[in-house]
């Protein structure tokens, strides 16, 4: 065991714990699966990064995500909050105006836009749940058929069954059985529009809807958003992750192209456990190919050493 460099990230907040902290291993270097496993396990965060030498020759470095239940292929706090710690800390990338991060499901471009950085959203494969599947998980989410928009399974590394739902209340007021959703073995996103013209409301109620747009007198970003977005994954040991870029890469991909939502939008994420994360995304056309990218700021909570 000897002492690594290490960072404890939050990402998609400007603001300290306001967001989804993230834990980086800077040397991953001569750690095996067990003892990566291990120590995401301990840490009990959404997610644990170990960073690597990369393997691909025009990437910048390698990451390995953990949750404490598993390996991950690609997600998107990890990647933003990975990119954030490795620069921070002296990395170097190739090119100026990109950094490219290896993981499982390939390369990962990331770009700097202002105090923000966004990574461009990896292949979605999408199809449509089973009326069972979509019954049971309705069920356990409190939900009746009328609440649901439209639902697919999302797969971009990560798989999810996407719903969205009626409205932003509705979803900051599910109250799900979390060990029924472990035991169907589904990771489940869902998101719902604000209606702009209640946001005015909204700011003004001491109750959870409120939260969806805090305030700086207490100490959390004033800035509003377009949709609400929860993430419940029971099946990998966390019952509601606060603020989740791989979903919202996904579901961002789906809704858009269905024109469920704009080109352009913000996501809120983690209010109903006080947290306030911001997720913006964006899609572009370049050389012909659509690209959706998910951005968001990140600042360092830890700084120092683990020994691993």
């Amino acid at each position: 065991m000897i002492q690594r460099a290490f960072k404890q990230v939050d990402v998609f907040t400007a603001q300290p714990y306001f967001g989804n902290p993230l834990a980086v291993v800077l040397d991953g270097s001569g750690l095996d699966d067990a003892a990566m496993q291990r120590f995401a396990q301990w840490t009990h965060l959404s997610e644990t990064t170990f960073v690597l030498p990369p393997t691909e020759v025009s990437a910048d470095y390698r990451v390995r995500i953990f949750t404490p239940g598993g390996e991950l292929p690609f997600a998107g706090h990890p990647t933003l909050g990975t990119c954030h710690a490795w620069l921070e800390a002296g990395g170097v990338p190739k090119r100026k105006d990109v950094i490219v991060q290896q993981c499982a499901v390939g390369l990962v471009q990331i770009r700097r836009d202002g105090a923000r950085r966004a990574f461009a959203a990896p292949p979605l494969k999408r199809s449509a749940p089973s009326p069972v599947v979509l019954a049971q998980v309705a069920a356990a989410l409190g939900l009746k058929a009328q609440h649901i928009i439209a639902a697919q399974i999302l797969d971009n590394g990560p798989v999810w069954l996407g719903l969205l739902l009626d409205s932003a209340d509705t979803v900051l007021q599910l109250e799900p059985d979390h060990l029924a959703l472990k035991k169907y073995g589904l990771k489940v996103g869902v998101a719902g529009a604000h209606a702009a013209q209640e946001a005015p409301l909204l700011i003004a109620r001491a109750n959870r809807e409120a939260r969806a747009f805090p305030t700086r007198e207490h100490g959390a970003p004033a800035e509003t958003a377009d949709f609400e977005v929860r993430a419940f994954a029971a099946p990998i040991g966390i019952n509601e992750d606060p603020v989740t870029g791989s979903l919202n890469a996904s579901l961002a991909q789906w809704l858009m192209a269905e024109g469920h939502a704009p080109d352009n939008y913000t996501v809120a994420q983690g209010t109903c456990l006080d947290r306030a994360g911001r997720v913006h995304l964006a899609r572009e056309t370049m050389a012909g190919t659509t690209v959706v990218w998910v951005g968001g700021e990140s600042v360092t909570c830890i700084d120092g050493s683990v020994t691993l």
